[in-house]
């Protein structure tokens, strides 16, 4: 990294001078002046994945401009976007065996910062990655293809992990921001799913868990019947 790029973690020096890392939780806070430090180092860390998510959000936000005013056929139907909460941030450090501190959340994690793309057609899902993989400002990280090989629940979703520029007035980050991209149709299925599954304190029944994998097929299967209709209707004009 050269000098006029910075880490997240260059934005401040470590809290404690003496080098002790400091945990986001399960530290005591000797006085108000580390407290204070520690959610300042914290606000701006999350500035930074906001801006990265910014990012994404307008380069979404100009092509669809673009679709709209050269009458083409939109391929983005919603674009979401989310920041992770600290306690789910230090939940998923522990899960990995990882001590919860500002570093190991910065290198260890891709999907601090989320953008959903949801597309109408499973053939906008792959135009969009194309385009974006094509501007010289993303670099991609990470891609996880759970349309091609969907996962054992039957979850659907195309993930890339996009790693970003953002520009500070003295400083520059590379910041990585999870996307996902699915179908209006994959996202019913997965929102309807995760509610389930974070309702119940008890382990989802194997017979349950068949019939969410049935639905999950059967809302696939309906995903390329409506493209295939879309298709034909097209031919017409």
């Amino acid at each position: 990294m050269n000098s006029s790029t910075a880490n997240v973690l260059d934005i401040k020096t470590d809290i404690s001078s003496d080098s002790t890392d400091l945990t986001i939780v399960q530290k005591e806070l000797e006085n108000h002046e580390d407290f204070y430090k520690m959610a300042l180092q914290f606000q701006e860390i999350m500035m930074i994945y906001e801006s990265a998510i910014k990012q994404i959000e307008t380069k979404l936000e100009i092509l669809n401009k673009e679709y709209k005013v050269t009458g083409r056929r939109n391929p983005i139907e919603t674009v979401k976007s989310r920041i992770k909460s600290p306690d789910s941030i230090a939940n998923k450090l522990q899960k990995r065996g990882i001590p919860v501190n500002f570093r190991n959340m910065t290198e260890n994690l891709n999907d601090i910062a989320g953008v959903r793309v949801i597309c109408p057609y499973i053939s906008d899902i792959y135009t969009i990655k194309d385009i974006l993989l094509k501007q010289p400002d993303l670099k991609l990280i990470e891609e996880k293809d759970y349309i091609a090989t969907p996962k054992e629940s039957g979850y659907r979703s195309l993930h890339m992990v996009l790693q970003v520029p953002v520009y500070l007035s003295q400083t520059e980050h590379h910041i990585n921001v999870e996307l996902q991209l699915r179908t209006i149709a994959m996202d019913f299925w997965a929102s309807l799913e995760h509610e389930l599954r974070y309702k119940t304190t008890t382990r989802i029944p194997e017979g349950i868990r068949r019939e969410l994998k049935r639905c999950a097929e059967t809302i696939a299967m309906t995903d390329r019947e409506m493209e295939e209709i879309a298709i034909e209707l097209q031919a017409l004009d």
